[in-house]
């Protein structure tokens, strides 16, 4: 190889991070603004479900009719439910970016999150009689769910180790170093 070409080898060695080097997505997703906008945007909807379900709500579930009543309570509670374990997700990620936990002690708390999504409302019998502002909150937890459920398996799927596979092109130059080790090209 000539000075040249072990110069230009030695720069590019210099810019590119090393072979197998993996980059945390969960590391810089808890410290980006994408984090902080979701995490407000699921609080947000947390404290926007608590004023409907003590205020308007429970005047609207008054007036509806038994068979839907039962409906009304059974979302409202599926409802709370998925808030809930988003909240948790949120938080959790939270802490990580705070400091307070590291991303080992996250791991094992969001063993206890449950992010499966309960049903569909589009499965539920009466969904369409409830009343609109439930339908709404209900539809956007599921939006919210749906968001935080592919970044959950982003970040569970950067955390694990990228499986290595072998540079054959290094490989092959290892072997021919091996084999020519004492010859010099001439040149």
């Amino acid at each position: 190889m000539s000075d040249v070409e072990s110069s230009a080898v030695a720069s590019q060695a210099a810019v590119a991070p090393p072979m197998g080097t993996t980059v945390s997505f969960g590391a810089h997703f808890a410290s980006s603004d994408q984090f902080d906008a979701i995490y407000k945007e699921g609080m947000t909807l947390v404290e926007r479900t608590a004023s409907y379900l003590d205020g308007p709500g429970r005047k609207e579930a008054k007036t509806l009719q038994s068979p839907v009543t039962l409906t009304y309570a059974t979302e409202s509670m599926r409802l709370t439910t998925r808030l809930l374990e988003l909240a948790s997700w949120l938080m959790l990620h939270r802490a990580v970016k705070d400091g307070e936990i590291d991303q080992q002690q996250a791991a094992i708390r969001r063993q206890r999150v449950k992010l499966a999504p309960i049903g569909r409302p589009a499965h539920v019998k009466g969904f369409d009689d409830l009343p609109k502002g439930l339908r709404d909150l209900i539809g956007l937890s599921f939006s919210l769910n749906d968001r935080i459920t592919r970044l959950d398996y982003a970040l569970t799927a950067s955390a694990e180790p990228a499986p290595t596979t072998p540079n054959t092109v290094v490989a092959q130059f290892a072997q021919l170093e091996a084999a020519f080790g004492g010859l010099k090209r001439a040149g």
